[in-house]
């Protein structure tokens, strides 16, 4: 083994032996290069505390995260190290039941920094992979990581994909482009969540092709929904609808802007009611489907994408909840039901909460907590990573 070395400041090193995944760009002090050598994006070095020991191996960025961690200790980072991984992330997989599952076969398998892999989001579906590296480090190993998945899965496998494109081209990489790195596989292809079935589309979908993040929510709506009018906003696949029909509600109403998620939403109400049921889909801005309807609901469901990507976008992003909140409030009927939801990382709990209540004092409702929501299982927060909580959401009573 010969990377690199990044030697870190005097007392700089303590947040990597409490085995924090980052290295800041100030923490270092000097980085050792044989003559050789050189050092670019992406690449493997070890970091070595003040005293030039070494504790540990991750790769390189150029960014203020300097470093991101995939080991712990001095080890070689070769298709072994990914079988390791990528095994360990399967077996928790398997001790949480999502394995060989006969009523869901669709689950996160590899969630960044949770599992202890920077960067790497990996997504099962049926029999296909799709993986989604989100750094150039990651980027140049998806070779391995995919003899990895091949090895730990076996004949269970088929395919792996890539879906890295966007991500990378977002950080200025133009090498990498979207497609199939191990085998082949018809796409799309229809899965089961809980019994239920979407159509999966990884090649042109959002993210790697579902939001996996909700199943767990999803399925918790459904303790609120029987005979009841819902409304499900940012619908994109039909999910909460999906799940809201099948626990009985009297009327489901879907919105989403995209024309072609409203066309998904409808494909998946079709596979999974035969019957005549009480659905209509609204290809319409969430904001103005609020201000113009005259239906009150009894649930309403607020899933919207990421308001603040960056530190700089989080007080416009903290308005745009607030106002959001506020609007579907004063829809909501008294006895009724608000499921809101935050995916914006830089958005922490405490902040998201904070704006709901000011909306709740916006729309001079009377409201009460019923649960603190946040993302399954199988997307798990390094507990030395804080910042791994993305998703986080309430669902709230509206009493009066």
């Amino acid at each position: 083994m010969n990377y690199p070395s990044i030697i870190l400041k005097p007392k700089r090193s303590e947040s990597i032996r409490r085995k924090h995944p980052w290295v800041f760009s100030g923490a270092i002090s000097k980085v050792i290069l044989s003559e050789e050598d050189s050092i670019a994006e992406g690449d493997l070095v070890q970091v070595c505390d003040n005293e030039e020991k070494c504790i540990g191996i991750g790769y390189f960025g150029e960014g203020s995260i300097a470093v991101r961690m995939l080991s712990f200790k001095e080890e070689l980072i070769d298709v072994n190290f990914w079988v390791k991984k990528v095994q360990a992330a399967y077996d928790l997989r398997e001790s949480l039941g999502f394995i060989s599952n006969e009523t869901t076969s669709t689950f996160r398998l590899v969630h960044a920094e949770g599992d202890g892999l920077p960067g790497l989001m990996i997504d099962i579906y049926n029999k296909v992979a799709v993986i989604q590296a989100h750094s150039l480090g990651m980027a140049k190993a998806l070779n391995d990581i995919a003899t990895a998945l091949k090895k730990v899965f076996g004949n269970t496998l088929e395919a792996v994909y890539s879906k890295s494109e966007q991500s990378l081209h977002r950080q200025g990489t133009k090498e990498y482009t979207d497609a199939y790195i191990l085998g082949d596989s018809d796409c799309p292809q229809v899965v089961l969540e809980n019994s239920l079935q979407f159509e999966i589309n990884w090649i042109t979908g959002q993210k790697t092709g579902f939001f996996i993040d909700q199943r767990e929510n999803r399925k918790l709506l459904q303790q609120f929904v029987k005979g009841k009018k819902v409304l499900n906003t940012f619908c994109y696949s039909g999910g909460f609808s999906i799940y809201a029909l099948a626990a009985g509600a009297e009327l489901v109403h879907s919105v989403d802007s995209s024309e072609k998620a409203i066309e998904l939403t409808d494909r998946n109400i079709q596979l999974n009611f035969t019957e005549q049921i009480n659905h209509k889909s609204f290809s319409q801005d969430t904001f103005s489907f609020l201000s113009e309807t005259e239906e009150k609901y009894d649930v309403i469901i607020l899933d919207p994408p990421a308001y603040a990507k960056s530190k700089n976008a989080k007080h416009k992003a903290v308005q745009g909840y607030k106002r959001l909140n506020e609007k579907a409030m004063r829809l909501i009927k008294a006895g009724g039901f608000l499921m809101t939801f935050s995916c914006s990382q830089v958005i922490d709990r405490k902040l998201f909460e904070d704006t709901i209540t000011a909306a709740a004092i916006s729309a001079k409702r009377s409201i009460k907590i019923l649960h603190h929501l946040s993302q399954p299982a199988d997307h798990p927060v390094n507990i030395f990573h804080p910042e791994g909580e993305y998703l986080k959401g309430l669902i709230l009573y509206i009493e009066e």
